[in-house]
């Protein structure tokens, strides 16, 4: 990050109330690009997308789609209008789209979501595990038991579970990819259980990478740096909005756009000698691991 520069106001979207919808957004995040052409590196595939009604999820799932992916996504029941937007994108690919309004705080949710991907497509190739949530506090003493139990419930006992569900299904050559974060390398002062969940997040990623390696399914992660999506309308306030992402070395927030990109290599087979491993999507700030 750099230090010492002034933040500039580079938006201008409202705060939401959580859990923040991409309908209401004042600047629409920008999920796909004229400048990439629909290809066939996931010609076949089913996707299981966490969190895949916006933001990066919604991004992802076009994404695939365009490469000839199916896909499910999972959402709160409160986000159906923006998961119901996400469809049709997915549909003017010519791909089909499995909507899964579900919470994912308990085992027995993340198993119906994986049984369900399943009955209806027959098959799952590729679990993205990308939902989460963060609630900015500015000291530790701030954070409740509550918050607490929540931010992991959501960022990390929800991957445990959901690949528990949906190991069953994964065959040789399938793949995971977890959403991790910058904040678990650099951390957060403002976002103190939220960047524990995004560390272990990428210890979660390694160790189950070499936990499925024999069985030929990869494990890898992303982690991007600032995004705008509508987690941020949601969590942060007005004049925290209206700079955001604007002291990345690249001087600008990423856009979903930007990081789908990274979850469809390592979904292809062009990363098939890859496991275990993250990129790093955060406009040029440099971090170890």
């Amino acid at each position: 990050m750099q230090k010492g520069k002034p933040k500039k106001k580079i938006h201008s979207s409202r705060k939401q109330q959580k859990p923040g919808l991409e309908n209401k957004m004042d600047e629409a995040p920008k999920f796909d690009s004229k400048l990439t052409h629909p290809g066939k590196k996931l010609i076949g595939k089913v996707a299981l997308i966490t969190g895949g009604d916006s933001g990066i999820g919604r991004s992802i799932a076009v994404t695939f789609a365009k490469n000839g992916a199916d896909v499910a996504i999972c959402y709160l029941s409160k986000e159906k209008k923006d998961a119901r937007e996400t469809k049709e994108y997915v549909e003017s690919y010519g791909r089909r789209c499995l909507l899964l309004p579900q919470n994912l705080n308990t085992e027995k949710h993340c198993k119906r979501i994986a049984e369900k991907t399943h009955a209806y497509f027959k098959r799952i190739d590729i679990l993205i595990n990308n939902a989460g949530i963060h609630y900015p506090q500015n000291k530790i003493e701030d954070i409740s038991s509550k918050q607490l139990i929540e931010t992991f419930n959501t960022n990390v006992f929800s991957m445990f579970y959901l690949v528990k569900a949906s190991l069953k299904y994964l065959k040789k050559g399938s793949c995971i990819i977890n959403t991790a974060s910058v904040t678990a390398y650099r951390g957060s002062a403002h976002l103190i259980d939220y960047s524990a969940t995004k560390g272990a997040i990428v210890s979660f990623t390694r160790s189950l990478a070499a936990s499925l390696i024999n069985r030929k399914i990869r494990v890898n992660a992303v982690a991007p740096g600032p995004v705008w999506t509508p987690l941020i309308v949601s969590s942060l306030k007005p004049r925290e909005i209206a700079t955001f992402g604007s002291d990345s070395p690249m001087g600008r927030v990423g856009q979903p756009i930007d990081i789908a990109p990274c979850y469809l290599f390592l979904a292809s087979d062009e990363s098939s000698f890859i496991t275990g491993q993250v990129l790093h999507a955060n406009g040029g700030e440099i971090v170890n691991g």
